[in-house]
C-alpha cells in the first residue's frame, strides 16, 4: 500500500473522534452522557468537554478495577506508549494470559469513553486523565510507582548527575540530558540492572523492597547510613526535597519484573452462593414477607388515618415520632423509618401543608387500598427501585453534623437505585434458588466500581447500599431466603433463572458465573414503559402466591376471636372497631373489651347490629360471655348524656347523677345540679366524656336537638400530592430519538466548521462566524443561485444561539434565503438579517 493510501495518524482526540463512526461516536455518548448536555456544536467541542475535570473524574469513577488499573498504567507509561509497553506493565516480564487475553476489552473501553486516542502503537491517555493518575508527591499513584528518573532529576546540578553516572559504572558525558538518557537506559536494561543490584549490600537491598510497592517516598538524614550512601550514589534512589529521596520509576518497574500494579484484577470476583433452596419454598416465602409488607404499610397508614405526626420546623419525623411508629408497628425504628420511607416514596403519605403542619395519608392511598394485593406490592417495590431516599441514612449525621431525620431532607443518594439493581441483578445471576454470599456481592461490585483517592473501605457508601439493598429486598418480599424470588426477577425485567446443567458448569476459575452478568437481567434500570411492563408482569407471578382474604374468624369463649389468616376489607375494617389487635403472626388475635365494644357503639353500631355481624363472620357460636359483654355495655351505653353548655350531662334516673356528684373523682369537673335529671360542668364535652368514662360509666355525646352523635374516626387527607422524584445520578443515558439528533447536529456543525474555504474569506480565529457586509451578503447569495455552489454562513437563530452552517441557497426574495442545509440534510428557510456573514467555499469544499 502507497504512502498516500495509508490514513494519517490523528494528531489530536478531535481528529480521533472524526474517524469515528456514528455507531462509535453514540456509544460514547451513552456511556458519558454528560457530554450530550447541551449538544456540542462539533466535534472539537464535544473533545475538548471529554477532556474537562469533572467530564474525566465521572468517567473514571465509572470504570471497572482492570479497565482503570489499565488507565493508571498508560498515566506511568511513556507518552504516546505502544500497545507492547502496556501489555509489558500491566502482564509483567512473565506475561500473565488472563491479563493478556483482557487487556484489549479494557483498552477498548477506555478508546470507546475517549479517555485514550490514538492507535495501537501511539496510545495516548487524555492529558487530564495523565494528570489526575500521574504520581506527584501531593497525589501519590495508586500504583505506588514514583517519578522518573528525568523527573526526579530535573532540578538536579549537572556535576551531581555525572557523579552518580560514573558511580553507576556509566562512562561520564559532556551534557546531563544525555547522563540521564544513560542512566535511564541502565536502568530499564533487566540484564545490567540486575548486575548492578548483584553487587548491592544486603541491607540496601532491604530499603527497596520496603520501597518497591509504595509509597515510594522516604526520609534521610543529612549523613545517610552507608546503606543509604550506596543507593544514592548509584542514583537508586534520587533526592526530591531536603531529607526526602525517590526511588525512580525505572528502578522500582525493574524490582516489580515490570508490573504496575502489585495484583491485576481482569477477572471480577465470583458470586459464590451460601445456600441453595427449592424455588418454591423462596417463591412462598417471599410472598409471605410480600403480604406482610402490604399489611405493615397499610397499618402505618391507618395509624396515621385521622392525622399523623407533626413535620419538624426543619423536616422530617422527629425521634419521637419514629419511636411511637416503631411501638406501633412493633419493629425496630431502622426498619419503621423504612417503612415510613417506603410509603412516601410510593406518594401514600405527604405533609398536608396546613398551618400546624403534619403527616398524613394522600388521596392516592385511597386508590391504593382499592387495587388488587399483588398490584398494591408492585406498586410499593417499583418506587423502592427508583427511589433515591436512603432509609439506611435515618440517624445518622450530615456534612453539618445534624441529624439526618426520616422524611427529612439529606437522604437521598442518586447512587441508590443503581446500586440496589445492580445487587438484584447479581442474585438473578445466580441458579434459581440460590442465596448469595453477600460479602462475595460487595467483593463483585467493588471490583466493577473501585474506590479511588482518599476514600476508606468504611466510607464507602456502594457497600452500605449494597446491605441495605439486600435486607430491604427481603423485607418487602423481593427476595425470599435471601434468593431472588420469581416475581423479584420479573419486577426486574430479567429473563428465567441459569438452569443447572453441563452449559453452566465453570470452564475456569473466573467462570462460576457469567463474566457479563447482565445476561441475566438488564445492567442498567428500566426506563418506565420498560418498568411498567415489568411490574405487571411481577404482579401476575405473585397472585397466585398470596392467601385469599377470609371471610370468617373463630370466637372463643376468652372474649377473643382468632382470624386465621388475612380477612377481606369490610371484615377486617369492621373488627378493628369492635376490638382490638393483642397478637399478630400467621394468625391475627383480637380480643373484646368493654371500651372496645362501647367504641363500635360510638360509631353508629347498635347491640343488635354486633350479634348479627358477629353470627355472619364466625364458624363457631357466639361465646355467652361476649353475648352479655356487648349486652350490658349497650345497656348502660347513652344512659348518660352530654351536651354543650359549656357542658351538662342529664340522665333520667337521678339516682345515678347523685353517684356522680358523691364521687370525689368528679370534683375536677366542676359538676352542680341544675335539675333533677339534669347537671352541669365547666369542663368541655369531650374532657366531660373522658371524666364520665374514667369514672366507669358509659355517657354517649349528643348533639344541640338532643340526639346521640354517632363518633366515627374522620380521616384526614392531603391535598393531591405527586410521589417524590427521584435525585438522578448525572444527566441521563439519551434515548435512540436524542441520540440520533444530537449526532446529526454534531456532524453538521462539524462540517460547517471544517469545509475548506477559500483563500481570504476564512475567519480570523476557529470557531469564529463569517463576517460580511449585508450587500455583499445578498450579493453572494444571488451568485450561489446561478452557479449552484455551496456557501459558509454564520446564522445567529432567534435564541441568539450562533451556528455555523453549509447551505446550497435555491432561492433568494424577499428578505430571505432559501436553500438546502448540508448541515440539516433539508430544505430550509433563513432570514439575510439573521445571517452574520457568508464565505465561498474551496473548489473540493462541495
Amino acid at each position: 500500500m502507497s504512502t498516500e493510501d495509508t490514513p494519517a495518524a490523528p494528531r489530536s482526540l478531535a481528529e480521533a473522534l472524526r474517524a469515528r463512526g456514528d455507531a462509535a461516536l453514540g456509544a460514547l455518548l451513552r456511556s458519558r452522557p454528560d457530554l450530550i448536555t447541551p449538544v456540542p456544536t462539533d466535534l472539537t467541542q464535544l473533545a475538548t468537554r471529554a477532556g474537562t475535570r469533572a467530564s474525566v473524574v465521572r468517567a473514571l469513577e465509572r470504570l471497572d478495577r482492570f479497565t482503570l488499573q489499565t488507565a493508571e498504567a498508560l498515566a506511568v507509561a511513556a507518552d504516546p506508549a505502544t500497545y507492547e509497553e502496556l501489555l509489558g506493565l500491566m502482564a509483567g516480564d512473565e506475561g500473565d494470559p488472563s491479563v493478556t487475553a483482557a487487556l484489549p476489552h479494557a483498552l477498548d473501553v477506555l478508546r470507546e469513553q475517549a479517555l485514550v486516542w490514538g492507535a495501537d502503537d501511539r496510545l495516548r491517555l487524555v492529558r487530564t486523565a495523565r494528570e489526575l493518575l500521574a504520581p506527584s508527591p501531593q497525589h501519590p499513584s495508586p500504583t505506588g510507582l514514583g517519578p522518573t528518573v528525568q523527573e526526579a532529576t530535573a532540578g538536579m546540578s549537572p556535576g551531581r548527575i555525572q557523579e552518580i553516572v560514573t558511580a553507576a559504572g556509566l562512562p561520564s558525558t559532556h551534557d546531563s540530558v544525555s547522563a540521564v538518557t544513560a542512566l535511564t537506559g541502565l536502568f530499564t536494561d533487566r540484564a545490567r540492572m540486575a548486575a548492578l543490584l548483584a553487587d548491592a549490600p544486603a541491607d540496601s537491598l532491604d530499603v527497596l523492597e520496603r520501597l518497591v510497592w509504595g509509597p515510594p517516598y522516604g526520609q534521610v538524614t543529612p549523613d545517610p547510613a552507608p546503606r543509604l550512601r550506596w543507593l544514592l550514589d548509584r542514583g537508586l534512589l534520587l533526592p526530591t526535597a531536603p531529607g526526602t529521596v525517590v526511588l525512580p520509576r525505572e528502578v522500582a518497574l525493574h524490582l516489580r519484573r515490570g508490573l504496575a500494579h502489585r495484583t491485576a484484577e481482569p477477572v471480577p470476583p465470583v458470586v459464590e452462593a451460601a445456600a441453595a433452596h427449592r424455588p418454591q419454598v423462596v417463591d412462598s416465602t417471599a410472598a409471605g414477607q410480600a403480604y406482610t409488607a402490604l399489611a405493615t404499610v397499610e397499618e402505618l397508614l391507618k395509624d396515621w388515618d385521622e392525622g399523623g405526626p407533626t413535620v419538624l420546623r426543619a423536616g422530617g419525623l422527629s425521634v419521637r415520632d419514629l419511636k411511637r411508629t416503631a411501638v406501633a408497628l412493633d419493629v425496630p425504628e431502622p426498619v419503621a423509618a423504612f417503612w415510613v420511607e417506603l410509603a412516601y416514596a410510593a406518594g401514600l403519605i405527604a405533609s398536608d401543608g396546613e398551618a400546624d403542619e403534619r403527616y398524613a395519608a394522600t388521596p392516592a392511598y385511597d386508590e391504593w387500598l382499592e387495587r388488587p394485593p399483588a398490584e398494591r406490592w408492585s406498586r410499593l417495590a417499583t418506587a423502592w427501585l427508583a427511589a433515591t431516599r436512603t432509609a439506611g441514612l435515618v440517624g445518622g449525621r450530615d456534612a453539618k453534623d445534624r441529624t439526618l431525620s426520616a422524611l427529612g431532607p439529606g437522604l437521598d443518594r442518586s447512587a441508590a437505585p443503581e446500586v440496589r439493581h445492580r445487587v438484584l441483578a447479581l442474585l438473578a445471576a445466580l441458579p434459581e434458588g440460590a442465596a448469595a454470599d453477600p460479602e462475595s456481592v460487595l467483593a463483585r461490585l467493588r471490583w466493577e466500581r473501585p474506590l479511588r483517592g482518599a476514600q476508606r473501605q468504611e466510607d464507602d457508601l456502594r457497600a452500605r447500599l449494597a446491605r441495605w439493598a439486600l435486607s430491604e429486598a427481603e423485607l418487602l418480599g423481593v427476595t425470599g431466603r435471601g434468593a431472588l424470588s420469581a416475581h423479584g426477577r420479573a419486577l426486574l425485567g430479567a429473563p428465567a433463572a441459569p438452569v443447572k446443567g453441563p452449559e453452566a458448569e465453570p470452564s475456569g476459575p473466573g467462570d462460576r458465573l457469567p463474566v457479563h452478568p447482565h445476561r441475566a437481567a438488564p445492567l442498567t434500570p428500566l426506563s418506565p414503559a420498560e418498568q411498567a411492563v415489568a411490574s405487571a408482569a411481577a404482579a401476575r407471578l405473585l397472585t397466585p402466591l398470596l392467601p385469599e382474604p377470609l371471610d370468617h374468624v373463630l370466637l372463643q369463649a376468652d372474649l377473643t376471636a382468632v382470624a386465621p389468616g388475612p380477612l377481606q376489607r369490610p371484615l377486617a375494617d369492621m373488627l378493628g372497631v369492635l376490638a382490638d389487635v393483642e397478637s399478630k403472626g400467621g394468625a391475627t388475635v383480637y380480643r373484646f373489651t368493654p371500651g372496645s365494644v362501647r367504641r363500635a357503639l360510638d360509631s353508629g353500631q347498635t347491640a343488635s347490629d354486633l350479634h348479627a355481624f358477629l353470627a355472619a363472620h364466625s364458624r363457631t357460636p357466639v361465646p355467652q360471655p361476649l353475648a352479655y359483654l356487648i349486652d350490658d355495655v349497650a345497656r348502660r351505653h347513652g344512659h348518660l348524656r352530654v351536651g354543650a353548655a359549656s357542658a351538662y350531662v342529664r340522665c333520667d334516673d337521678d339516682a345515678v347523677l347523685s353517684e356522680i356528684l358523691a364521687d370525689k373523682r368528679a370534683a375536677a369537673l366542676g359538676l352542680r345540679r341544675l335539675a333533677p335529671t339534669v347537671l352541669a360542668a365547666q369542663a368541655d364535652p369531650a374532657g366531660l366524656l373522658e371524666g364520665l368514662r374514667a369514672m366507669g360509666f358509659a355517657p354517649a355525646a349528643e348533639s344541640a336537638e338532643g340526639d346521640v352523635l354517632i363518633t366515627r374516626a374522620l380521616a384526614h387527607r392531603t391535598p393531591p400530592r405527586a410521589a417524590p422524584e427521584p435525585v438522578p445520578d448525572g444527566p441521563p443515558v439519551p434515548d435512540d430519538t436524542l441520540l440520533a439528533a444530537a449526532l446529526r447536529a454534531i456532524r453538521a456543525g462539524d462540517l460547517a466548521s471544517t469545509t475548506p474555504r477559500k483563500p481570504g474569506t476564512a475567519p480570523a480565529a476557529d470557531g469564529e462566524l463569517p463576517r460580511t457586509g449585508s450587500a455583499e451578503t445578498l450579493a453572494t447569495m444571488q451568485a450561489a443561485v446561478l452557479t449552484g455552489e455551496a456557501l459558509w454562513i454564520g446564522y445567529v437563530n432567534a435564541e441568539g444561539a450562533a451556528s455555523q452552517r453549509v447551505i446550497a441557497p435555491i432561492r433568494v426574495e424577499g428578505g430571505f434565503v432559501t436553500a438546502y442545509d448540508h448541515t440539516a440534510d433539508e430544505v430550509r428557510t433563513y432570514p439575510l438579517h439573521r445571517i452574520t456573514g457568508v464565505a465561498e467555499l474551496a473548489d473540493d469544499g462541495g
